[in-house]
């Protein structure tokens, strides 16, 4: 019985040695390693960022295996990117990766050192552009006023401030800010403004009595003063 497992073993193994080919062999995994290359990149989602800008960003994952690549090493490539916050990547098999993008939002048009930007959802600066069409978005002048920008006007959409009639924003170092609104009426908040002094400020731009005053001043501390 063991003299024929013995020769059964011999001839799986001459069967082996005479139909085996390094070369083939090689071939075939060569084209195995050519089938996951990369070859597609889709960008989905995106609004201002440009395709183009992307794709660009991307070129050196190319042919490389699509098994290897993380998300990591795409955001490590698109971080330089204006508006881009985050990103979710899909791999679709064999050789196609899907990028989603998610945008941060211009909230306003900054002026700093006579210089013009566009501020985001995220507090960045991005330099303004002539092809940029942002004219609708509240103009903000005063010195560090990116920095304080976002807290006030979460502040005053979190306590219903018609947000969308701000024309201008003036910011103030002592921590206070003025608002121009699109009818030139113009509010002064106090240092460090409360949810209270915004509600109130809510409050007297409906009244009908207050229609013709230019002027609200809400900085004195239980007192209002208009002209």
């Amino acid at each position: 019985m063991k003299k024929l497992y013995r020769i059964i073993l011999l001839l799986i193994a001459l069967i082996f040695l005479s139909t085996f080919n390094p070369n083939e062999f090689s071939i075939t995994s060569k084209k195995n390693s050519e089938f996951f290359e990369i070859r597609n990149i889709k960008i989905v989602n995106n609004f201002l960022i440009k395709k183009s800008i992307v794709y660009e960003k991307l070129d050196q994952i190319y042919n490389k295996n699509i098994f290897f690549i993380k998300r990591e090493d795409i955001e490590e490539s698109l971080k330089e990117i204006n508006f881009l916050e985050k990103i979710e990547v899909k791999k679709k098999y064999p050789d196609t990766v899907i990028v989603k993008i998610f945008e941060t939002i211009p909230v306003a048009i900054l002026f700093k050192d006579k210089v013009k930007y566009l501020l985001d959802s995220s507090s960045n600066l991005v330099l303004f552009a002539n092809n940029m069409d942002f004219d609708k978005l509240p103009i903000i002048f005063g010195e560090g006023a990116e920095n304080n920008f976002t807290y006030f006007f979460d502040q005053l959409k979190n306590n219903n401030f018609p947000t969308k009639q701000i024309k201008k924003l003036y910011y103030f170092q002592i921590g206070r800010w003025d608002l121009q609104l699109t009818n030139d009426k113009i509010i002064k908040f106090p240092h460090n403004s409360t949810d209270e002094i915004i509600k109130k400020s809510v409050e007297l731009l409906d009244r009908e009595d207050f229609e013709n005053y230019n002027i609200i001043d809400l900085r004195i501390d239980g007192k209002i003063i208009v002209e």
